[in-house]
């Protein structure tokens, strides 16, 4: 690995040197680890570098469940993925015991993943506010986004879900007492119809002042400091203009992505170079406007080809500037439901090799993306070099 550690610090510290742009948050009063990780991000995206994560690593894998410090990743290929993505769907529970146990188990796998250097984001599958059911449209068709807003009849019971969120967020903090960054990504695949937010299920005025909301209570009411906030549609879009349409606004999103499944589908598109047509939309809107790129979620379930990750993502991913992919999860109750190969897999090898290209980062090949040196961002800087963890 130190072949890729030793040119990526050259490569880190050139572009830590000129890269002097002034990136403006969502939340201008950010933490510093927080600006840190913002201004990192964006110059491994600027490197040509990109960050490998999955779904839910850490927490359990395709037989095993809650092993300390394990990922299927490492099993196979002796390291963590470098971030690992982590839900809120759990933490809106009603009930006060419940939801202490969820909220410190969350806790709990935030603050490892951070002492190993990890990057961290959540998703939000939540419950449907209108009866607190699945997430998914088809298992229940309540319309509910109208009902949340500002004056709706919901309004209050939204905000107690957003009140759930920020307490796990203020509980995760590091040794030194410093919350810990996250990339938060609520409402993703918004312009799909499986989810009760999704296109279809409510109008575009109606989820942009939904979003807007969410971010400013929890950012100004809630006084939540420590999130970047991820804007991720499903791959619908062929022109930047169809992307553009439900975007809330430079002001409510720092990281600009897509979730893309279907073009990589045998039984869907098919097609990796539509894949990285759209890809390129992204990285092109995010560097209009000072945001991060990112492929926010993507996968082959049961990695059915096994040269996929360097036949097929590797060369989407080396098409454009992202910062980091992401990967969907390995669960361990459903037999076929994976997205990351196993020691044996017919995939296995073939991983390997993906980790071990010189672009692609796992977790011991990151710097310390909590520290920044550009004085903008981060008025702690030292202007001292940026460790890279070995």
């Amino acid at each position: 690995m130190m072949h890729k550690t030793i040119a990526f610090t050259f490569c880190f510290l050139w572009l830590s040197v000129i890269y002097a742009s002034d990136f403006l948050l969502v939340d201008p009063l950010a933490t510093a680890e927080t600006k840190a990780l913002f201004y990192n991000l964006k110059k491994i995206e600027q490197s040509d570098r990109v960050i490998f994560g999955q779904q839910d690593a850490t927490l359990y894998g395709r037989s095993w469940v809650g092993d300390s410090n394990r990922s299927d990743v490492k099993d196979l290929c002796g390291q963590h993925p470098a971030l690992i993505g982590f839900d809120f769907e759990a933490a809106t529970e009603n009930d006060p015991v419940k939801f202490e146990n969820i909220k410190n188990r969350l806790v709990k796998a935030t603050k490892e993943v951070y002492r190993q250097g990890g990057i961290i984001t959540f998703s939000w599958h939540s419950k449907n506010p209108a009866n607190d059911g699945s997430f998914y449209w088809e298992k229940n068709p309540v319309e509910s986004v109208k009902d949340i807003l500002p004056e709706g009849k919901l309004h209050s019971k939204y905000k107690q879900y957003l009140e759930s969120i920020a307490k796990v967020m203020n509980d995760c903090k590091g040794d030194n007492d410093e919350l810990i960054p996250i990339i938060f990504r609520p409402f993703h695949e918004f312009d799909g119809d499986w989810f009760w937010w999704g296109k279809g299920h409510c109008s575009k005025d109606e989820f942009i002042a939904l979003w807007q909301f969410t971010v400013t209570y929890l950012r100004d009411d809630m006084e939540v400091h420590n999130l970047l906030y991820a804007f991720s549609p499903d791959c619908k879009f062929f022109t930047e203009e169809e992307f553009m349409e439900y975007y809330p606004g430079d002001k409510y999103v720092d990281i600009i992505g897509m979730d893309n499944y279907w073009d990589f589908r045998p039984d869907g598109a098919n097609d990796p170079q539509l894949a990285a047509q759209k890809l390129k939309i992204v990285s092109d809107i995010a560097t209009k406007k000072n945001k991060i790129a990112a492929l926010t979620e993507t996968g082959l379930e049961g990695v059915s080809n096994p040269l996929w990750y360097t036949q097929v993502l590797l060369p989407v991913l080396q098409s454009t500037k992202i910062a980091y992919v992401m990967v969907w999860r390995n669960a361990s109750d459903l037999p076929t439901h994976y997205y990351t190969p196993t020691v044996g897999h017919p995939a296995a090898q073939d991983f390997i090799r993906f980790s071990e290209d010189k672009n692609i980062l796992f977790q011991s090949d990151l710097p310390d993306m909590y520290i920044s040196r550009h004085n903008l961002l981060d008025s702690r800087g030292s202007g001292s070099a940026l460790p890279v963890k070995q």
